[in-house]
Formats: C-alpha cells, structure tokens, sequence
C-alpha cells in the first residue's frame, strides 16, 4: 500500500484518519438568532480539534508554558540539571546540564513522532538567564547521530556548534561557555547536517536573557510555534504551540483580566517559510527579538520566519475566553489554535 499524503487527505476528507485521529467540533456556539437553528450554531463552531486527549504524563504543554530553569522540577530533580553559583560582580554562573536522546512523543491523540529532543522534550528545556551572568552549558549526546548546540547571542565562535569540527559525536561530551547576551528573546537548537532535519526532529528550545533592570512584573508564558511532518516528506501534517495538537483548546491558558501578560513567542516551524500569532479582540505590544524595551508595533497579528521570535505584551480588557492561533488557516485546523480564558482579579470570599 503506498504511503499516502496526510495533509492531501485531511484537506479533501476534513477527517485525520490517516494520522490516526479524526477531527470533531469541541465547542458549539448557541445560534446568535432565533431563525439560526442548528445548522447555523454548528457552522458557527469554529472550534475544532482531535477526539480524544493527548498523554500528559511525559510532557505537559501547559506546565512547560510557565517553567525555565527546570523550576517544573522539585528542588532535589532541578539541582540534578541546573545550578546557580554567585560570582564577585554580582552576576551568577547558570550551569545547566542537557542530553540528545531519541525518544518517541505523542504530538497528537493516537499520533506519536520518532523525535531527537533535549532532555527527553520537545522543545527543550527553556533557559533563562540575566545579562551578565555566565553560562555554562554540559552537554552530553545520548542521541544515534551526531549533534551540537548552537546559541542564538554573542558567543566565541569555538562556542558556536555550527562548524564541522564542532559535531558532538554519540556518546561525547562538549562545554558550552559563554556571558549571556544582548538581553532578549533567543532560542538554541542543534546545527548538525541537515540542519533541516535535525531542526525539524525536535532538537530546540527558547534562551531568554533578562536585562539587568528588569521588566515590568507580569504573568509570562513561553510559546514555541513547531510543527511535525510525521510522513518525512518535507510538508507538515500536524501545526502545534508548545508540540501538541489543540492542547490549549482543550485546558485554555488562563490570566488575569487588566494584568500584564507577557508572552515569549519563539516560530521553529520547518519546511514553511512563515508562521503567525493572531490573538482575538485586542491589540498586543511587539517587542522583535526582546532586544529593545521600546514596542515596535502594536498589532493584533505577528508574522515570523523560523527563528525569528518576539515578546508581545497585552492585557486583558474583558472576561471570557480569547482565541489564539495562527493566521495561516491551515496551520490552525491542523493544530496550531488555543485559547486564553480571562478571568476577573481573585478575591478572598
């Protein structure tokens, strides 16, 4: 039986079977008239997503959301893979331990990826650091193919893991060393030939480096816009924020109505040449690339190529949910949509 198209099928059948899921409506909006009747109320249900829920054991998106220095972990786990040493200047030395590991994942309900990943996830862990600070990164490959880690930022270019004789062979260690900077929004990813493969596997992650004088306090989320080709034909089939397929349709990222939100959006999507975020009735403050604490536009909608990455910083006006999701339809039928649920500040009853 020759191997089929997925994305071919899904858009001439509007089911996934071939991925091993189908697509049913989540949601169904009430019809907005008395002559709207059914019909209308199911055409008006713009939610859509697989039957079905996705494992949560091995990976959460929604923790992953809110986690970087491996704050997921209890204390006695974190210290296993990410230490803080203060130095003369007042700065820290941030050493973290990574590892390649083949591991499958779940991306989808029923759908599992042959991914490469760091430290077992997809994306990898996010790391934070604040300008200044000393990174250090021991990197070790447990991965069938060689690898490196190549930092977005200033570095030596001995550091860069991007050369030939930069290759981590599978068993082999490397040190990353280098000061954390400019301040901003970057990302790390393997740079092994094909880059595109090793890129598009899974071997990724955000790197933020705070300035010195802080940002404004805020509920801050990282997202990570990736998509998976699960047949290898160099075209996606399934679109995600955070790896898996309508996740935050199904838990929605919940904040607080009038507090600051600020989002870490990092696009590593492979094989297409642009991803968005278009987040629903309201206006959003970009900040490409983080590397400036002036907005460079307010916008409802961001285009990025892969690796480009941007914070974007809004509040919430009203209760209720908000949708989010990529502006290229395709992505969002085929995974890449959530949704925000604001609700009103917490009072003590």
């Amino acid at each position: 039986m020759s191997l089929l198209n997925r994305r071919a099928l899904l858009q001439l059948t509007g089911a996934a079977s071939a991925l091993g899921f189908s697509w049913s409506r989540r949601t169904r909006l009430e019809a907005q008239s008395s002559g709207g009747g059914a019909g209308a109320a199911a055409h008006a249900a713009h939610l859509s997503g697989p039957v079905g829920r996705v494992s949560l054991d091995a990976f959460n998106p929604s923790v992953f959301l809110r986690s970087w220095n491996f704050s997921d972990h209890s204390a006695a786990e974190r210290g296993r893979y990410y230490r803080e040493t203060p130095r003369p200047d007042g700065s820290l030395l941030r050493e973290y331990d990574l590892v390649a590991v083949d591991r499958e994942i779940e991306i989808a309900p029923g759908v599992f990826f042959p991914a490469w990943t760091f430290n077992g996830q997809v994306p990898g862990p996010t790391l934070r650091a604040t300008e200044g600070d000393r990174v250090r990164v021991n990197f070790l490959n447990q991965g069938s193919h060689p690898h490196t880690i190549h930092f977005h930022g200033w570095h030596p270019p001995e550091m860069d893991g991007s050369l030939p004789e930069h290759q981590v062979m599978p068993g082999d260690r490397f040190v990353y060393e280098f000061d954390a900077e400019p301040f901003g929004l970057h990302l790390y990813h393997c740079h092994a030939v094909p880059l595109k493969r090793h890129i598009h596997k899974g071997l990724y992650g955000a790197f933020i480096v705070d300035p010195r004088t802080p940002r404004p306090p805020a509920d801050e989320m990282v997202m990570v816009m990736n998509g998976f080709d699960t047949n290898f034909d160099a075209d996606n089939e399934v679109y995600a924020i955070n790896t898996v397929a309508h996740h935050f349709v199904h838990d929605p990222i919940r904040v607080e109505v009038g507090k600051l939100v600020r989002m870490y959006v990092v696009n590593v999507t492979e094989f297409d040449l642009i991803n968005s975020i278009h987040l629903h009735g309201m206006f959003f403050d970009a900040y490409r690339t983080g590397t400036s604490l002036t907005a460079s536009e307010s916008t409802d909608t961001l285009m990025l190529c892969q690796g480009e990455r941007a914070i974007i910083e809004t509040r919430f006006r009203y209760p209720g949910k908000f949708m989010v999701h990529a502006h290229q339809s395709e992505f969002a039928e085929l995974g890449w949509m959530g949704l925000f649920l604001a609700e009103g500040p917490r009072r003590d009853t």
